[in-house]
Protein backbone atom coordinates (compact mmCIF):
# COMPACT_ATOMS: atom_id res chain seq x y z
CA UNK A 1 0.00 0.00 0.00
CA UNK A 2 1.08 3.56 -0.62
CA UNK A 3 1.74 5.70 2.45
CA UNK A 4 0.68 9.37 2.46
CA UNK A 5 2.63 11.42 4.99
CA UNK A 6 1.57 14.94 5.99
CA UNK A 7 4.82 16.90 6.29
CA UNK A 8 3.73 20.53 6.00
CA UNK A 9 3.13 21.59 9.60
CA UNK A 10 4.74 24.61 11.25
CA UNK A 11 5.38 22.97 14.63
CA UNK A 12 4.75 26.21 16.49
CA UNK A 13 5.06 24.55 19.92
CA UNK A 14 8.56 23.38 19.00
CA UNK A 15 10.00 26.88 18.56
CA UNK A 16 13.50 25.63 19.40
CA UNK A 17 13.41 24.11 15.88
CA UNK A 18 10.44 25.43 13.92
CA UNK A 19 12.05 28.61 12.58
CA UNK A 20 14.64 26.68 10.61
CA UNK A 21 13.48 23.04 10.64
CA UNK A 22 10.04 21.69 9.72
CA UNK A 23 8.45 19.64 12.48
CA UNK A 24 8.82 16.25 10.66
CA UNK A 25 12.58 16.88 10.51
CA UNK A 26 13.07 17.41 14.25
CA UNK A 27 15.49 14.66 15.27
CA UNK A 28 14.96 11.75 17.61
CA UNK A 29 18.41 10.30 18.01
CA UNK A 30 20.36 10.83 14.80
CA UNK A 31 17.35 10.66 12.44
CA UNK A 32 14.30 12.95 12.06
CA UNK A 33 11.01 11.76 13.52
CA UNK A 34 9.52 11.29 10.05
CA UNK A 35 12.28 8.75 9.30
CA UNK A 36 11.15 6.75 12.35
CA UNK A 37 7.58 6.82 10.99
CA UNK A 38 8.73 5.75 7.52
CA UNK A 39 10.92 3.00 8.95
CA UNK A 40 7.87 1.70 10.84
CA UNK A 41 5.84 1.41 7.63
CA UNK A 42 8.76 -0.13 5.75
CA UNK A 43 8.96 -2.79 8.47
CA UNK A 44 5.45 -3.91 7.46
CA UNK A 45 6.41 -3.90 3.77
CA UNK A 46 4.89 -0.54 2.79
CA UNK A 47 7.71 1.40 1.13
CA UNK A 48 5.98 3.62 -1.44
CA UNK A 49 5.73 7.04 0.23
CA UNK A 50 4.00 10.25 -0.85
CA UNK A 51 5.21 13.27 1.11
CA UNK A 52 2.74 16.18 1.37
CA UNK A 53 5.18 19.06 1.71
CA UNK A 54 4.52 22.57 2.98
CA UNK A 55 6.54 24.68 5.41
CA UNK A 56 10.28 24.32 4.77
CA UNK A 57 9.61 21.52 2.30
CA UNK A 58 13.00 22.10 0.70
CA UNK A 59 14.67 20.95 3.94
CA UNK A 60 12.96 17.55 3.61
CA UNK A 61 13.95 17.32 -0.06
CA UNK A 62 17.56 18.16 0.71
CA UNK A 63 17.67 15.59 3.51
CA UNK A 64 16.73 12.73 1.21
CA UNK A 65 18.76 14.03 -1.74
CA UNK A 66 21.81 13.91 0.53
CA UNK A 67 20.80 10.89 2.59
CA UNK A 68 23.73 9.26 4.39
CA UNK A 69 23.10 5.53 4.74
CA UNK A 70 26.24 5.08 6.84
CA UNK A 71 24.70 6.86 9.83
CA UNK A 72 22.23 4.05 10.55
CA UNK A 73 23.89 1.01 8.97
CA UNK A 74 27.04 -1.03 9.45
CA UNK A 75 29.71 -0.52 6.80
CA UNK A 76 33.31 -1.27 5.86
CA UNK A 77 35.64 1.65 5.11
CA UNK A 78 38.86 1.00 3.20
CA UNK A 79 41.33 2.57 0.80
CA UNK A 80 42.01 5.46 3.15
CA UNK A 81 38.33 6.34 3.30
CA UNK A 82 37.73 6.30 -0.47
CA UNK A 83 35.86 3.00 -0.52
CA UNK A 84 32.74 2.55 1.61
CA UNK A 85 30.88 -0.76 1.51
CA UNK A 86 27.47 -0.74 3.19
CA UNK A 87 26.51 -3.96 4.95
CA UNK A 88 22.81 -3.02 5.01
CA UNK A 89 20.55 -0.25 3.76
CA UNK A 90 17.60 1.83 4.97
CA UNK A 91 16.03 3.39 1.91
CA UNK A 92 17.46 1.59 -1.11
CA UNK A 93 14.11 -0.05 -1.86
CA UNK A 94 11.96 2.94 -0.84
CA UNK A 95 10.09 5.00 -3.41
CA UNK A 96 9.45 8.58 -2.27
CA UNK A 97 7.24 11.08 -4.12
CA UNK A 98 7.65 14.70 -3.07
CA UNK A 99 4.57 16.91 -3.58
CA UNK A 100 4.21 20.58 -2.66
CA UNK A 101 0.72 20.78 -1.12
CA UNK A 102 0.78 24.40 0.06
CA UNK A 103 2.22 26.42 2.89
CA UNK A 104 -0.93 26.79 5.02
CA UNK A 105 -3.14 23.96 3.74
CA UNK A 106 -5.13 21.83 6.16
CA UNK A 107 -4.66 18.06 6.35
CA UNK A 108 -7.78 17.59 4.24
CA UNK A 109 -6.49 19.96 1.57
CA UNK A 110 -3.11 18.22 1.53
CA UNK A 111 -4.79 14.85 1.07
CA UNK A 112 -6.91 16.17 -1.80
CA UNK A 113 -3.75 17.56 -3.41
CA UNK A 114 -2.27 14.05 -3.74
CA UNK A 115 -5.48 12.35 -4.85
CA UNK A 116 -4.08 11.46 -8.28
CA UNK A 117 -1.14 9.65 -6.68
CA UNK A 118 -3.39 7.12 -4.89
CA UNK A 119 -6.28 6.90 -7.35
CA UNK A 120 -5.37 3.35 -8.38
CA UNK A 121 -5.13 2.08 -4.79
CA UNK A 122 -8.01 0.17 -3.21
CA UNK A 123 -6.63 1.14 0.19
CA UNK A 124 -3.80 3.44 1.24
CA UNK A 125 -2.18 4.45 4.53
CA UNK A 126 -1.65 7.91 6.00
CA UNK A 127 0.03 9.53 8.98
CA UNK A 128 0.81 12.95 10.48
CA UNK A 129 4.57 12.14 10.86
CA UNK A 130 4.84 13.59 14.37
CA UNK A 131 3.85 10.50 16.36
CA UNK A 132 5.40 7.07 16.86
CA UNK A 133 3.82 3.83 18.00
CA UNK A 134 4.07 0.04 18.06
CA UNK A 135 0.51 -0.35 16.75
CA UNK A 136 -0.08 -3.63 14.90
CA UNK A 137 -0.52 -2.25 11.39
CA UNK A 138 -1.52 -5.59 9.89
CA UNK A 139 -4.32 -6.00 12.43
CA UNK A 140 -5.49 -2.46 11.77
CA UNK A 141 -5.61 -3.04 8.01
CA UNK A 142 -7.49 -6.29 8.57
CA UNK A 143 -10.09 -4.46 10.68
CA UNK A 144 -10.58 -1.77 8.04
CA UNK A 145 -11.15 -4.38 5.35
CA UNK A 146 -13.38 -6.58 7.49
CA UNK A 147 -15.64 -3.65 8.37
CA UNK A 148 -15.47 -2.28 4.80
CA UNK A 149 -14.81 1.14 6.29
CA UNK A 150 -13.96 4.20 4.26
CA UNK A 151 -11.46 5.20 6.95
CA UNK A 152 -9.97 3.58 10.02
CA UNK A 153 -7.69 5.23 12.55
CA UNK A 154 -5.80 4.08 15.63
CA UNK A 155 -7.41 5.30 18.84
CA UNK A 156 -4.99 5.72 21.73
CA UNK A 157 -4.94 6.93 25.32
CA UNK A 158 -3.76 10.55 25.59
CA UNK A 159 -0.38 11.27 27.15
CA UNK A 160 0.70 14.28 29.15
CA UNK A 161 0.42 15.83 32.59
CA UNK A 162 -3.05 17.30 32.08
CA UNK A 163 -5.90 16.43 34.41
CA UNK A 164 -9.60 15.98 33.67
CA UNK A 165 -11.95 17.54 36.22
CA UNK A 166 -15.59 17.12 37.13
CA UNK A 167 -17.04 20.27 38.64
CA UNK A 168 -20.40 21.88 39.39
CA UNK A 169 -21.16 24.37 36.61
CA UNK A 170 -22.76 26.92 38.99
CA UNK A 171 -20.64 26.82 42.13
CA UNK A 172 -17.39 25.62 40.54
CA UNK A 173 -17.02 23.05 43.30
CA UNK A 174 -14.74 20.27 42.06
CA UNK A 175 -16.23 16.78 42.40
CA UNK A 176 -13.36 14.77 40.93
CA UNK A 177 -9.96 15.21 39.30
CA UNK A 178 -7.83 12.57 37.60
CA UNK A 179 -4.92 12.34 35.15
CA UNK A 180 -6.10 12.47 31.56
CA UNK A 181 -4.60 9.02 30.94
CA UNK A 182 -6.82 7.56 33.67
CA UNK A 183 -10.02 9.24 32.52
CA UNK A 184 -11.02 6.56 30.02
CA UNK A 185 -10.68 8.96 27.09
CA UNK A 186 -9.31 7.98 23.71
CA UNK A 187 -7.99 10.21 20.94
CA UNK A 188 -7.09 9.94 17.27
CA UNK A 189 -3.52 8.61 17.15
CA UNK A 190 -2.87 9.68 13.58
CA UNK A 191 -2.36 6.22 12.01
CA UNK A 192 -4.91 5.88 9.18
CA UNK A 193 -6.07 3.20 6.76
CA UNK A 194 -8.22 4.72 4.01
CA UNK A 195 -10.19 3.36 1.09
CA UNK A 196 -9.85 5.20 -2.21
CA UNK A 197 -13.42 6.49 -2.07
CA UNK A 198 -12.52 8.61 0.97
CA UNK A 199 -12.35 11.52 -1.47
CA UNK A 200 -16.09 11.24 -2.14
CA UNK A 201 -16.63 12.39 1.45
CA UNK A 202 -14.32 15.39 1.21
CA UNK A 203 -14.87 18.97 0.06
CA UNK A 204 -12.33 21.62 -0.83
CA UNK A 205 -11.26 23.68 2.18
CA UNK A 206 -12.36 21.14 4.79
CA UNK A 207 -10.09 19.49 7.32
CA UNK A 208 -10.06 15.71 7.28
CA UNK A 209 -11.13 14.94 10.84
CA UNK A 210 -14.17 17.18 10.84
CA UNK A 211 -16.90 17.34 8.19
CA UNK A 212 -15.62 14.36 6.11
CA UNK A 213 -15.47 12.11 9.17
CA UNK A 214 -18.96 13.15 10.26
CA UNK A 215 -20.26 12.14 6.82
CA UNK A 216 -18.63 8.74 7.26
CA UNK A 217 -20.07 8.40 10.76
CA UNK A 218 -23.55 9.08 9.37
CA UNK A 219 -23.11 6.09 7.03
CA UNK A 220 -21.33 3.82 9.55
CA UNK A 221 -18.18 3.97 7.44
CA UNK A 222 -15.67 5.17 10.07
CA UNK A 223 -14.03 2.76 12.51
CA UNK A 224 -11.23 2.98 15.04
CA UNK A 225 -8.63 0.40 15.96
CA UNK A 226 -8.21 0.37 19.73
CA UNK A 227 -4.47 0.39 20.40
CA UNK A 228 -3.42 -0.21 24.02
CA UNK A 229 0.33 -0.32 23.47
CA UNK A 230 2.88 2.45 23.11
CA UNK A 231 2.03 5.74 21.41
CA UNK A 232 3.65 9.15 21.75
CA UNK A 233 3.29 12.41 19.87
CA UNK A 234 5.99 15.11 19.62
CA UNK A 235 4.09 18.37 19.97
CA UNK A 236 6.31 20.06 22.53
CA UNK A 237 9.99 20.16 23.43
CA UNK A 238 9.22 18.20 26.61
CA UNK A 239 7.65 15.41 24.55
CA UNK A 240 10.71 15.41 22.30
CA UNK A 241 12.91 14.94 25.37
CA UNK A 242 10.82 11.92 26.41
CA UNK A 243 11.39 10.31 22.99
CA UNK A 244 15.09 11.18 23.10
CA UNK A 245 15.42 9.56 26.54
CA UNK A 246 13.66 6.39 25.37
CA UNK A 247 15.89 6.25 22.31
CA UNK A 248 19.05 6.80 24.38
CA UNK A 249 18.02 4.05 26.79
CA UNK A 250 17.92 1.52 23.96
CA UNK A 251 14.30 0.74 24.79
CA UNK A 252 12.37 2.75 22.22
CA UNK A 253 9.08 0.79 21.91
CA UNK A 254 8.27 2.13 18.45
CA UNK A 255 11.48 0.73 16.91
CA UNK A 256 9.98 -2.64 16.07
CA UNK A 257 12.21 -3.15 13.01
Amino acid sequence: MKVVLFCGGLGMRLREYSESVPKPMVPVGYRPIMWHVMKYYAHFGHKDFILCLGYQGHVIKEYFLNYNEALSNNFILSDGGHDLQLLSSDIQDWKITFVDTGLSASIGERLLAVRDYVKDEEYFLANYTDGVSDVDLNAMIALAKARQSVACFASVEPNGAYHVIEADSDSGLVRDIKPVAAAGLRINGGFFVMRSDVFDYMRQGEDLVEAPFYRMIAENKLVSYCHRGFWACMDTFKEKQVLDDLYASGEAPWMIW
